[in-house]
Parts: C-alpha cells; structure tokens; sequence
C-alpha cells in the first residue's frame, strides 16, 4: 500500500527522502539539504531537505513542514509530494511561492520515535532558554508512574493506580495538560522541551534566513501532525493569541473549522515551546501558522505507545533488528500512520483542500 508509484506514501523515512527529491528533480527544482549529525538505523544519512516552487521574490508563501513529531511524518511527507505531483510545475510567474520542508525531525522519522536525537519533543523546544523555563509540577507528580522503573506486572498495575487517581483528583483535561503541555525537568521524561535550541530549531532558523522568508509580506505555514482525533479526519489548529489579526486571518483562510486550544475548542490542549512560536517570533503579523492534524486511534493510546518507546530507549538506542524493537516499532508507526486506503484517501483529501485554501487565502491577501 505504500512506495508504490500511484501512491505519495512512502514505508520509510529513507523511501520518504529519496522520493522527495526525486520529485522535486522531476519538477525542476533544486534541494537544499541541511544534514542532522546523526544517522539512522540502518546507517543512512539524515537531512531535513528544503525546496522552493515558485518566483524567487513572491512576496506571498506557504511553507508545509512534514514529520515534525519523526514518525508522524508519513502524512506530512504524502501530502507534500502529492502537492508536487498536482501543482509541482504550475507556479509560474505570479506573487506566490511554496516551501515544503521535509522531514524537520529526520532522526525521530527514521527511528519511529517522535522525539529527536537527544530525546527532545521538538514542539516543546521553542522556548527562551535564556528565561526562566514553564513549570509542570504536574508532570513531575507523574514521572515515575508515566515511565516505571520496572514492567512488571504488580509494578505497572501500581503506576497505573497513581496516573488514575491524578485523574480522578483533576480531571482528564487537567491530565492530559500535566502529561503532554511540555516539561523541562526530566530529561528522559515524556514531552521534554529541551535545555537548548536543538538542531531542528536552528535548521529552521537557517531556513528563515536561507529564503528570504523575513522579506516576504505574508506567510501562511502548515505543519502537519497525526495521532490526535477522529480517524482520518484533519484538524486545523491555531495557536496564535485568540482574537489576534493572526488568528482572524486564519478564520478568513481556513473558514469555522479552524480550532484553537486556547479557547478550548481543540483536540490538543495548550503546550509550551510550540514550534508556531518560533515562527510567531520571527516573522511576526506577517505569519499564520497552522497545525493540520490528521486523527488516527483513540489518545489513551497515543501515551501508551509513547510511555513504551520511552521505556525502550531508556538506556540508548535498542538492538534494531531484534523481534523485540521490530514489534514495538510496528505498533507504534500503525498509531501515527495507520496505512488503510481509507486513512490515506482521507488524508489527500483533506490535505490538497486545506493546502488549497492556504494558497487562495494568500492570494487574496490585500
């Protein structure tokens, strides 16, 4: 069902890699790789790659970013080369340009991790480290029983009571904010921001400068997730600060579907060091970031599949070719990229309508 030539859908960061560039050599267009110092699992070389469509000096873009979570980048990367096979070779002239940026987490893509080489939730990692960092005392109530020291049957059940009396005290909102807003305490812990800019950040500051994207007049930017809501279905999330001229552009472009987590509105509660920040920092009004995030199973087991990856790499990288890691690796990608026709045909729908409206809403900007 995937790498085959009618399909976008690719079985492998590496597939992924090699049929993007591909792509864009078809079209014409030139690559611009910036190189993560690690490699992957079988050896391979790792790279966020950068591709520019359309007149060098349009004052209008959209940027798409694939696989920001690593192993949710399946999605991102279909929908990106899909854009290229429709549209690869028809922004000719005009005031409009299309930046995809794929793969911004290589390491967590080719791994199926959806942390970064150092272990870091890249959408947690745009924070002022010069500041004081948020506090989660949450999360730091929770740690031990997120991620116990043993999987031992009677250890587990103990965890599990823990998790569940937080719930019980606070609420399923208030735990789903301790566990996933972002936590810069335990470095090993779920949702970890960081203690510095790690390399993806200052790869997309190096694309900021490297196309000019400060220059242009307006940005709209899709970052494209997968793991949270209905099935298949894609979530326009907005992040910028309700009722900003950000947000009600966002409300012109993408319509009563756009959703926002301060509001409550959303499937994804409020987070910390989002990527949108960085972006929001650096552009400022001129950008509307979104996040399009494709629904696949219920969010009980998102933390579930993230709690055992973690256990996994608890002591370094684990023996890739073991039954073991194949199986747990297995489990977790079908979480984040459920390969059924009906997931991806809602995924390509989805994606060229919302990708659409970016493009018509950017060329309607006065």
């Amino acid at each position: 069902m995937t790498d085959t030539p009618d399909s976008p859908f690719s079985g492998s960061y590496a597939g992924a890699r090699d049929r993007f560039r591909a792509a864009c050599g078809a079209a014409g267009i030139p690559v611009k790789s910036y190189e993560n110092p690690r490699r992957g699992p079988e050896g391979e070389a790792l790279a966020m790659d950068a591709a520019w469509f359309g007149p060098q000096d349009a004052s209008r873009a959209l940027v798409t970013i694939s696989a920001t979570h690593g192993a949710e980048g399946f999605c991102g990367s279909a929908v990106q080369l899909d854009w290229i096979a429709r549209r690869g070779r028809s922004l000719q002239g005009g005031d409009l340009a299309v930046l995809h940026l794929h793969a911004l987490n290589p390491h967590g893509f080719a791994w199926l991790r959806r942390v970064n080489e150092d272990g870091v939730d890249l959408n947690r990692n745009f924070v002022d480290f010069a500041a004081p960092l948020p506090a989660n005392p949450g999360y730091d109530e929770l740690h031990a029983a997120l991620l116990p020291a043993s999987l031992d049957p009677s250890a587990l059940a103990a965890a599990e009571a823990v998790i569940e009396a937080y719930r019980v005290r606070h609420g399923q909102r208030a735990l789903e904010m301790a566990v996933s807003s972002g936590q810069y305490t335990q470095p090993a812990g779920l949702f970890y921001g960081g203690a510095a800019p790690a390399w993806s950040r200052r790869a997309v500051e190096a694309v900021l400068t490297d196309f000019g994207l400060v220059r242009r007049r307006v940005v709209a930017v899709v970052d494209i997730h997968t793991g949270l809501g209905p099935f298949g279905y894609g979530e326009i999330i907005c992040d910028h600060p309700a009722g900003s001229a950000e947000t009600l552009r966002g409300r012109r472009w993408y319509g009563a579907s756009m959703t926002e987590p301060a509001l409550g509105t959303s499937t994804s509660v409020a987070k910390y060091g989002l990527l949108d920040y960085g972006w929001q920092r650096a552009l400022g009004p001129a950008v509307t970031f979104v996040t399009l995030e494709f629904g696949t199973y219920p969010v009980e087991d998102m933390f579930r599949q993230l709690r055992l990856d973690h256990i996994l790499h608890r002591d370094g990288a684990p023996d890739w070719g073991s039954p073991e890691t194949q199986a747990a690796k297995a489990t977790l990608k079908r979480h984040f990229f459920p390969d059924t026709a009906e997931w991806r045909s809602m995924v390509l729908a989805r994606g060229r309508e919302v990708l659409g409206q970016a493009e018509d809403g950017l060329r309607g900007e006065p």
